[in-house]
């Protein structure tokens, strides 16, 4: 196998990879992605600090993951995986969460200089460039030219499942690592250098994005997995030869990995079980292009924007691109390359369906041939969302593109084909033009509130003291989230948005779904509702069961909300602006 793999990369020598002028090409071709990705996300350039592309609660989840990690970094010390900072007193496990975590320690810095919104900016536009950098370098390795790997890169760094990922799902837009891990899984397949200092680079690259985002990495063992079966029906005897270097390998791989992640896996798997998200995945959303991209019509963007389908939004790659994809493969299935990946691409595509299909023009999918049904059941798998793998796909289809484009320029020298030769860049190109996005909305954070500074200044709550801010944060009302992330205050709040476990055990999504009463009740308050009067002494014994050292409203004196308050706490300590502040005794929590 090894030596069929040396002479398919031959084309690298002869691109250039190793001159200087080869050299200055992937450097412009980096460049080229980075301002790429710098053009999608421009608009929130203009006040990385207070602008974000889109209205969710999941983008403040992250912000608050952010300022976690800069303020445990800024103290000399690495995030704790189980805090109360969040959901006190009952707390959040971070492994359970999509924390960010190893992004959000490596910009600290520029989250303690520029705030969290900034940091997340950052890392959404490193995430397109590097991602498209990363398949950009895997496909040079393995013998594509530079400008047939600069397109795959392209492909795989822009894609649809990215840009729209990229509107909240940071962990899942952010996929530099994919890529590289691959790669390090294939020259131990093909016994290309040593299988021990491959197998460490596998490893701490799947460490390090076990703290990027689990499912991702989930993924990746999928892609990998389907990839190396792949291989093996191309080459069978050679991969029998590979048996002794791939044990190794995948052995030195484990052992690199598991003393970096064993803790917190511990702490992931210790507890109730996160809980599946119910979803379902649409035929219709590979051919249909929504809003998020520069082609598209006002009937596609609808029929994307309301179908039920939660992947319809990922999945989408545009018939001329299919169509491109699969002819190359069938037409160039001798070349191996592209057979496997080709395959892969496939498959990935396929499990993506997962097993809750909508019908196509009237027609359903038997659930029996949906891989994904009988894969769900497997460990780690049952909690990962198959709609998501279209991430990996893309970079599948990539790989073809770039692979296919030089076959057929080759195939057209060697038979003189000059008309040929020409044509298949333009095909290529075509191909993927439907893909182009659009530039991200910019929209303004939550607002701080007047006066919040003033008034945690003037409280001097201990630390660890959890603080009821009112309204209490959960997934309908995220801007606690936001403004604890933007000042680092209070250092421990009641509610939030997260993956938790309740007082009954169970594992739960979005906040807490035992929320006492008063909590309801005072979030029906601050939103202007009118809600049935709670009784003072249920609101007294909800608030003294959460133990808060300061209750926090967002209100004035004078409205339902703040009177109230008044007359279950009594005098607040300290107002400024819209910013209320009780400190709570034995006394005023019990009487």
């Amino acid at each position: 196998m090894s030596g069929v793999l040396q002479r398919a990369e031959r084309p690298v020598a002869r691109h250039g990879l190793g001159t200087r002028a080869g050299t200055l090409a992937q450097w412009l071709i980096v460049a080229g992605y980075l301002l790429a990705a710098v053009a999608v996300t421009s608009r929130l350039w203009a006040d990385p600090a207070n602008l974000l592309q889109a209205h969710t609660g999941d983008i403040d989840q992250f912000a608050w993951f952010m300022r976690y990690d800069a303020t445990a970094i800024g103290h000399g010390r690495l995030p704790a995986l189980v805090t109360t900072a969040m959901n006190a007193p009952y707390g959040i496990n971070l492994m359970w969460n999509t924390s960010f975590l190893l992004p959000g320690i490596l910009l600290t810095p520029v989250t303690l200089l520029a705030g969290p919104q900034t940091s997340l900016t950052v890392a959404l536009t490193l995430g397109f460039a590097g991602s498209a950098a990363s398949l950009f370098l895997v496909l040079r390795r393995w013998g594509a030219s530079v400008a047939a790997a600069a397109l795959g890169g392209a492909v795989y760094g822009f894609s649809p499942a990215l840009v729209h990922n990229g509107l909240s799902h940071y962990q899942v837009q952010f996929v530099v690592l994919p890529p590289l891990m691959i790669d390090a899984l294939l020259r131990i397949m093909t016994r290309r250098g040593s299988p021990i200092r491959n197998g460490i680079w596998l490893g701490l690259l799947a460490a390090a994005q076990l703290f990027v985002g689990e499912e991702v990495l989930i993924f990746t063992a999928v892609a990998s997995i389907v990839l190396a079966a792949s291989l093996a029906i191309s080459w069978p005897r050679e991969v029998l030869r590979s048996v002794r270097p791939m044990a190794i390998g995948l052995a030195t791989a484990a052992a690199a990995a598991l003393p970096i992640c064993a803790y917190a896996l511990w702490v992931q798997l210790h507890g109730a079980a996160v809980p599946a998200i119910a979803y379902q995945t649409s035929v219709s959303g590979f051919v249909t292009p929504s809003s998020d991209l520069l082609i598209h019509t006002k009937a596609s963007a609808a029929a994307v924007a309301q179908s039920p389908a939660q992947g319809v939004y990922f999945s989408y790659l545009g018939w001329p691109l299919l169509v491109t994809v699969v002819a190359a493969a069938a037409f160039f299935w001798g070349n191996r390359k592209i057979r496997t990946t080709g395959v892969t691409f496939l498959v990935l595509e396929w499990f993506s369906l997962g097993s809750h299909v909508l019908p196509f023009h009237g027609m359903r999918l038997p659930t029996a041939l949906l891989p994904w049904y009988w894969l769900q059941g497997l460990p780690l798998l049952g909690s990962a969302l198959p709609y998501r793998l279209p991430v990996l796909a893309a970079g599948a289809a990539a790989a073809v593109l770039a692979f296919s484009l030089d076959q057929a320029r080759s195939a057209a020298n060697a038979r003189g084909w000059r008309h040929v030769r020409a044509a298949a860049p333009v095909v290529a190109v075509a191909a993927v033009l439907p893909l182009i996005p659009l530039r991200y909305p910019a929209y303004p954070t939550a607002p701080l509130p007047a006066g919040w500074q003033t008034v945690f200044a003037r409280l001097q709550v201990p630390p660890e003291a959890p603080v009821m801010v009112v309204p209490v944060g959960y997934s309908q009302i995220p801007q606690p989230m936001r403004w604890q992330a933007d000042t680092g205050e209070p250092s421990s709040m009641i509610g939030g948005t997260f993956i938790a476990v309740n007082r009954d055990g169970r594992a739960i999504r979005g906040g807490r779904a035992d929320r006492s009463k008063t909590e309801a009740y005072l979030d029906a308050l601050w939103m202007g509702s009118h809600p049935r009067q709670l009784a003072l002494r249920q609101a007294r014994a909800d608030i003294k069961s959460l133990r808060p050292a300061a209750v926090v409203a967002v209100t004035s004196l004078d409205s339902p909300l703040g009177r109230f308050l008044t007359r279950l706490l009594g005098p607040p300590a300290y107002h400024a602006g819209s910013t209320v502040a009780w400190r709570l005794t034995a006394a005023n929590s019990s009487s």
